[in-house]
């Protein structure tokens, strides 16, 4: 009798200990799955569906006799979103293209002041699109610049008849804009805010 209840515990221990086990590779699974969820979305910060060329063209494909004065791809709510601001003779657009679906919302139109009607506007804010470097080399020569760190957010514009990026680099708490040659590369400046 001695014998059956100890045979029986043991069993009962063992099976306790083996499911104890088996929660604990579930419990594993689920941690590594979720550092794997977390990794790609790091990852993720320059490895989008849609690129800036394909962005272009559909803002393009929706204001076709405008042009392009800024560009911008930063997230929200967790989506990556490029917003396309352009303008043509009399009035200002702005298109939002989703990064990942390239769903395109047209989210504004208005008429410009009379200063910068007829041209001027268009003249003097046009950006030069032609041979951009690509979202992720541009990340690239701003890690390198920073150091170290993730590149989070891109801005597309012209300062002095030059069209640049502006990248914001994070590491840590430490956040780093670096504006670059949107076409030879070349580091225009950065600036670090802590």
């Amino acid at each position: 009798m001695k014998r059956t209840i100890i045979l029986g515990l043991s069993l009962a221990l063992l099976g306790g200990l083996t499911g104890c086990n088996s929660n604990s590779d579930n419990a594993n699974n689920a941690s590594s799955t979720s550092q794997k969820a977390s990794q790609s979305s790091s990852e993720r910060s320059t490895n989008f569906n849609v690129s800036v060329d394909d962005a272009i063209k559909a803002y393009q494909e929706a204001y076709p006799d405008s042009d392009i004065t800024s560009l911008d791809l930063e997230t929200s709510f967790e989506k990556y979103l490029y917003k396309i601001e352009g303008v043509d003779d009399s009035k200002e657009y702005e298109v939002t293209v989703d990064a990942d679906t390239k769903a395109v919302s047209k989210e504004q139109e208005e008429s410009l002041d009379m200063e910068d009607k007829d041209g001027v506007k268009r003249r003097e804010d046009k950006l030069a699109l032609e041979n951009l470097l690509s979202v992720e080399k541009v990340s690239d020569i701003a890690i390198k610049h920073v150091g170290k760190g993730k590149a989070t957010d891109w801005s597309l514009d012209k300062d002095l008849g030059t069209t640049y990026w502006e990248v914001k680099v994070m590491d840590g708490h430490k956040e780093t804009e670096v504006k670059i040659d949107a076409k030879s590369g070349e580091v225009l400046e950065s600036e670090t805010d802590d």
